[in-house]
């Protein structure tokens, strides 16, 4: 797909402005605007939604913020910004015990709810993953309601795993390349009225003058984490042929994040159509990859199993001779689940706590 949906989502989002919807506790969004950090937040008081702004000049700004979740208070949390933020690095030795999950999609509780059975925080978010690895192949955005408040976890989580010799992978899908290009057409409205109370575009949300922008342009397209690939769709026979190393890919994608598919060169196109990385759905559809494609992919990156979102299969199970693992559950419909891989077996855990080996 080509970033087709565009002009479609302009017009869902033009009539959304227009339709009475209902706004939800959202944000903080921090922007860094003519030499201020401003602090933009929609927030409930006596049952009415409300903007809350706060600008501080330089020198003055907070070093922590306080993420709200709607109808529980008790899980609201503090996040500490950060001075600076650099790209991740492509390439991690790997853990022992890693739990990996995809395609959450905004939904809070569910992800939260995960973490806890999968002993990788406590119920006041601490790290307590010890030098374990958290993998989310993708699809942070639209269609759930805590948008923000998942992003935020995440970058709260990132700084602490690495404090306790952990890691935070966060891979990036096409549902964050859309939210930055502007394609808008999965956005749930209630985003829309949050924006129109906060005075702001949704496109200002994520910019490059933003907190939650910058971090998301920091992130990669696939990473490697031991013996792990980490992606959100898949390799696609024209990317394997190509022969590029992850590294590079990263590096060639990252200018065109926020680009419109018109705006990027020829020669990268296939790092951004249905061949991407994060388009790419061969290893679960028509035309289907067969078994010699997913072992060249293996040979040629130096892994021993592939990770993948993306496509919503009925459980978290092993494909191509346990070679990879499917991670997209469907999570708006009730199915909760991610990959715990402890000491080389491989689970699927549920947001209830119950395993089951998968190999």
């Amino acid at each position: 797909m080509k970033r087709s949906g565009f002009l479609i989502g302009l017009c869902l989002w033009a009539l959304g402005g227009f339709a009475q919807q209902r706004a939800i506790t959202d944000g903080p969004y921090v922007f860094y605007r003519n030499g201020l950090m401003v602090v933009k937040s929609v927030v409930e008081v006596k049952g009415v939604y409300t903007a809350r702004a706060d600008s501080f000049a330089a020198g003055k700004a907070p070093k922590t913020l306080r993420v709200r979740l709607d109808g529980h208070p008790d899980w609201d949390f503090t996040v500490k910004l950060r001075d600076k933020i650099v790209n991740e690095p492509v390439y991690s030795p790997g853990a022992d015990k890693v739990l990996a999950l995809s395609d959450i999609e905004g939904e809070f509780e569910p992800f939260r709810n995960l973490l806890l059975q999968a002993g990788v925080i406590d119920g006041q978010y601490n790290w307590i993953f010890g030098k374990g690895s958290l993998v989310v192949a993708g699809d942070l955005f639209d269609r759930g309601k805590q948008v923000a408040q998942y992003l935020w976890l995440l970058y709260k989580l990132e700084d602490e795993a690495r404090a306790k010799g952990g890691v935070v992978h966060v891979v990036l899908g096409n549902h964050e390349m859309m939210n930055l290009s502007g394609d808008v057409r999965y956005v749930d409205s209630v985003y829309f009225a949050g924006c129109s109370l906060m005075g702001e575009d949704y496109g200002s949300l994520y910019k490059a003058n933003t907190e939650l922008g910058r971090w998301l342009r920091s992130k990669n397209t696939i990473e490697k984490d031991g013996d792990l690939l980490v992606l959100h769709g898949g390799v696609s026979p024209i990317l394997l042929q190509r022969g590029l190393q992850l590294t590079d890919i990263n590096t060639l994608s990252r200018p065109y994040y926020a680009a419109r598919y018109r705006a990027i060169p020829d020669s990268l196109k296939d790092l951004f159509n249905e061949q991407a990385l994060f388009w790419y759905r061969g290893y679960f559809l028509e035309p289907k990859a067969g078994q010699g494609q997913i072992d060249s992919t293996l040979e040629w990156y130096g892994v021993k199993k592939i990770l993948v979102g993306h496509d919503i299969i009925d459980h978290v199970a092993a494909f191509y001779n346990n070679k990879l693992v499917g991670l997209d559950v469907n999570e708006h419909e009730g199915v909760h689940e991610a990959l715990l891989i402890d000491k080389g077996k491989y689970y699927r855990i549920d947001d209830k706590g119950n395993k089951a080996l998968i190999f």
